[in-house]
């Protein structure tokens, strides 16, 4: 028998496992690194995560500031609340107290 006549024959043999073995390597790879792989979901899912986080935050502060609107309502106005934002705002100052200047 010559050479090629087996090397013919038995990569007739092989060429299934080959292709298949290559087919598998192939989705293996891109079920891990692909767009949609492992990776990727368990970039989103931390990015998801994150985003709750902020999201409670912003939650919290909007809260806050809900509640600050409220107290200047005229229906229900507070007045040291009113006091803070004039001396804040208008730069209001009490006879008496010091008032020292930053430059920004």
């Amino acid at each position: 028998m010559s050479l090629a006549y087996e090397l013919r024959r038995r990569s007739r043999h092989a060429i299934f496992p080959v292709l298949s073995a290559c087919a598998i390597g192939y989705f293996s790879y891109h079920l891990v690194q692909g767009d949609y792989g492992l990776i990727a979901w368990a970039r989103l899912a931390q990015e998801i995560e994150t985003t709750r986080v902020e999201q409670t935050q912003v939650a919290a502060q909007r809260a806050e500031l809900e509640h600050r609107v409220s107290l200047l309502r005229p229906t229900s106005l507070d007045p040291d609340l009113l006091d803070e934002r004039a001396r804040d705002v208008l730069g209001f100052a009490k006879p008496g107290e010091i008032v020292i200047l930053n430059k920004p």
